[in-house]
């Protein structure tokens, strides 16, 4: 069956950074456009990264020129490289993978930015 398992988070200070991974199994994984979304407390999931089966790339605006989506098709792994990070990109963050009608999510990984 098809799984994403996330890796990568922890607690990191303001300023620092962390590399996210996300190994998919059980797809096609070059064929599936590739999101990062993170959920903050109270808050809805949001969009934070997106890269396509083609290697296009698109941001949210909050995390443009901080954050870098990558992926791996020999490694079936997407990344997400963090810089700089602020108080406000505590969340959990999780990885998504969609072709057609085909939409799957990972289980999440915790990310936490404080002093």
């Amino acid at each position: 069956q098809v799984q994403l398992v996330e890796s990568g988070g922890g607690l990191v200070q303001p300023g620092g950074s962390l590399r996210l991974s996300c190994v998919a199994s059980g797809m096609t994984f070059r064929l599936y456009d590739m999101t990062w979304y993170r959920q903050a407390p109270g808050k809805q999931r949001d969009m934070v990264a997106f890269i396509s089966s083609n290697g296009n790339t698109n941001y949210a605006d909050s995390v443009k020129g901080r954050f870098t989506v990558s992926r791996d098709n020999v490694k079936n792994t997407v990344y997400l490289q963090m810089n700089s990070l602020k108080s406000e990109d505590t969340a959990i963050y999780y990885c998504n993978a969609r072709y057609a009608i085909l939409n799957y999510w990972g289980q999440g990984t915790q990310v936490t930015v404080s002093s």
